[in-house]
């Protein structure tokens, strides 16, 4: 990996693995549970489907809010710093890799420390919104209303009497400012990656499977380019045939070996830790 990348600025794709070591699960890794994502269409058109997505939301954000980012994270903050890495393009909505320091980075699928009103367009803090919700459903905190999982999913047993959050300017729908399976990544949000790419002379994948399409044309296109692929990932990556090397195993400390050998180690920012995110997905 280190030959591949020596000498070359390259690109940063990020996954849900990277996140793992910060506390917060994956969804798609070797024992956890299958689960159906909620889609856009039936986050719009089922009101009690709604509700069960905004408690469940709630409770997760309160729970992964105080996550910080990992090594790996601050590892490619380093790299940013030190000019190897043109940016990142994370499918996270954790909102790690800012607050550990790097500067150019692209949220493709949005960000859960923001939620938007689908009729008017006014975007809310989410943690303002969170003590909206509280002081709406003062029982959340009861024993026996909510069961947290293992896999970071919630299950609510009261949910008929969750109240869900309105806009406050228009009372039209919110929703959190990431992307539903049955939506598009936004065509310029989309165009920041590419360009990143198109900076670049390498792609280094960390800690995703590639399961999601926005990556892989992410990966076709720096292939294209005849760019070197390098993917790190616990299991196998729908790409693995474009990789030039592909090594299973952790993010965290094959990032830390990676910004030491590159000469990196040490220069990531300080500061900037401060909690406001969580993942779905």
């Amino acid at each position: 990996m280190v030959e591949v990348l020596a000498g070359k600025r390259f690109a940063v794709l990020s996954g849900a693995g990277l996140s793992t070591d910060s506390g917060i699960p994956d969804y798609r890794g070797a024992g956890r549970v299958v689960r159906k994502p909620m889609t856009f269409q039936e986050f719009r058109s089922d009101a009690a489907k709604r509700q069960r997505y905004w408690a469940g939301s709630h409770l997760g954000w309160r729970s992964f809010a105080a996550a910080r980012p990992n090594e790996g994270h601050r590892a490619l903050a380093a790299l940013e710093q030190a000019g190897v890495v043109t940016g990142v393009i994370t499918q996270n909505v954790d909102g790690l890799h800012l607050r550990a320091g790097s500067r150019r980075v692209v949220e493709i699928h949005g960000s859960m420390d923001r939620a938007l009103c689908l009729t008017c367009g006014q975007v809310f803090s989410r943690a303002d919104l969170a003590t909206t919700i509280d002081r709406a459903n003062p029982w959340i905190d009861e024993p026996g209303s909510v069961q947290l999982q293992p896999d970071g999913d919630v299950e609510i047993t009261d949910v008929e009497r969750f109240v869900v959050p309105d806009c406050s300017v228009c009372g039209g729908m919110l929703k959190p400012d990431v992307v539903f399976f049955g939506e598009f990544v936004p065509t310029e949000k989309f165009h920041e990656a590419v360009s990143i790419v198109a900076d670049a002379e390498a792609l280094l994948v960390v800690g995703s499977s590639l399961t999601v399409n926005s990556g892989v044309r992410l990966v076709d296109h720096a292939a294209r380019r005849k760019n070197p692929v390098v993917i790190v990932n616990r299991g196998a990556t729908r790409s693995d045939r474009r990789a030039a090397v592909k090594l299973d195993g952790g993010t965290t400390e094959t990032l830390v070996h990676l910004a030491e050998r590159l000469g990196a180690a040490g220069s990531a920012p300080a500061g900037s830790a401060q909690p406001s995110g969580m993942i779905d997905g």
